[in-house]
């Protein structure tokens, strides 16, 4: 699996301590981790929870990502911008039974954490935990197992609900305002990992033209 971590500017300081907590976790499992920013708070490129959002969108339409980490102070505003994009189903993770309910029942495909409210003492250990929870089980298995298929179905629903509600990924990029995509797409490694990941030509050849 393919995962990518974006940090925004409010956060962009514990950068480092999220991706250290990512990595021990999730690359023991196989998984790759590519981390689109921030990396720092002095970052050229400087990214709002909004940002977080569209990014997000980007990467799991165009399936350069399977999997999105993402937060802001809260979390809230990530997760909100994230649900704004089509085909992103994003679940605000606060604690390892976050972690494992939005797994099991809602098999999401994006998780927004909060990096300021509660990040105290041992806070990577939650981290880390949370993450955990996120990668160790196949999504999707049903808690209570017993209700299983019944999630199922109510995903499926929300996933043409979506559909309908929403435009496809190339439309929303073409409609956004056009200096806030670039400054989206700005960060110093998103050229490295998009383009090598990406499997959707028209995404890509619209994003090479800004």
């Amino acid at each position: 699996m393919k995962i990518a971590l974006i940090i925004e500017n409010s956060q962009a300081a514990k950068s480092s301590v999220i991706q250290d907590a990512l990595t021990s976790v999730a690359e023991p499992f196989g998984h790759e981790v590519h981390h689109y920013g921030m990396y720092t708070p002095e970052d050229s490129a400087q990214m709002t929870y909004v940002m977080n959002g569209l990014l997000a969108g980007i990467l799991l339409n165009s399936k350069a990502a399977d999997f999105v980490i993402t937060g802001c102070g809260t979390g809230m505003g990530s997760m909100l911008a994230c649900n704004s994009m089509p085909g992103v189903f994003c679940g605000l993770v606060i604690d390892p039974t976050d972690a494992f309910l939005f797994s099991q029942i809602n098999d999401g495909n994006c998780m927004s954490m909060p990096y300021a409210k509660g990040f105290g003492w041992a806070a990577e250990l939650n981290l880390q935990d949370c993450y955990r929870k996120i990668f160790e089980n196949e999504g999707g298995a049903g808690y209570p197992k017993e209700r299983a298929e019944i999630m199922r179905t109510n995903r499926n629903i929300l996933k043409d609900l979506k559909s309908a509600a929403c435009n496809d990924m190339l439309t929303v990029l073409k409609n956004v305002d056009q200096d806030l995509l670039r400054a989206t797409i700005a960060g110093e490694k998103f050229a490295e990992y998009f383009y090598a990941n990406s499997q959707d030509e028209a995404i890509n050849a619209y994003l090479k033209s800004l």
